[in-house]
């Protein structure tokens, strides 16, 4: 019986998962250097590294899917617990995912972008274990030429603050924030939150609620209204 186009086209996503699976396992187990197509195809049970090569140009446009697709899963992990939590924004709205108004405090928008972001490093470690051997590529003398194509670049990085920055202008507009430079101030939020990954590698028992709490007690004082009672 031929295959459909539709069909086709659902069994070439499938494995485009599949690939991008295997990617992630392999860049949090071995780092970005030692990420290759056949130790891809070893870990996610492909017969051959053309499999990967048939839908990916190289290693760059792989990790390339392998950025993207995280941070869609952080978008999406965001989105579902806005149904508990309704101050909960993703960065940027998960396709066929209708936004849910909210008009609430631009404080408890940052309070749930902080707990839901370490929530999602607490529960999907491997994948953030990659996306920070990525970064670690970009700005490793050795590798920085390898990964000078990978997806995390300027513009990504210029998303994500441009979404805090937007809370934090928020509350100051509604004077529930102080002055400050929301740049600055989104710049250390995001650090404080990209930095994660790295630091549960040194030390992989720390408490992500406490650490949580205390995120949320520090951007409190932080960003905090001197008229805020």
């Amino acid at each position: 019986m031929p295959v459909t186009p539709p069909e086709r086209t659902a069994a070439a996503s499938a494995r485009r998962a599949q690939i991008i699976a295997a990617t992630i396992e392999t860049l949090a187990d071995v780092g970005y250097r030692r990420t290759t197509f056949a130790r891809i195809a070893e870990r996610g049970g492909l017969s051959s590294t053309r499999l990967i090569s048939y839908h990916f140009a190289g290693k760059d446009e792989l990790v390339e899917a392998v950025v993207a697709d995280v941070y869609a899963s952080i978008d999406e992990f965001l989105a579902e617990r806005a149904a508990t939590e309704p101050a909960s924004r993703p960065i940027r709205q998960p396709p066929g995912v209708p936004p849910r108004p909210y008009t609430g405090s631009a404080w408890d928008e940052l309070r749930a972008y902080l707990t839901g972001v370490v929530a999602f490093v607490d529960g999907h470690r491997v994948r953030m274990r990659a996306l920070q051997s990525v970064f670690a590529a970009l700005h490793d003398e050795e590798g920085r030429e390898e990964a000078k194509g990978a997806a995390y670049d300027a513009a990504t990085d210029r998303g994500v603050l441009g979404h805090i920055q937007g809370i934090l202008r928020r509350g100051q507009e509604r004077g529930e924030f102080r002055e400050f430079d929301t740049f600055v101030m989104a710049a250390t939020v995001q650090r404080s939150l990209g930095g994660l990954p790295l630091l549960l590698r040194t030390k992989p028992d720390l408490d992500l609620a406490a650490y949580a709490d205390e995120l949320v007690t520090l951007f409190d004082l932080a960003t905090r209204s001197p008229h805020t009672p």
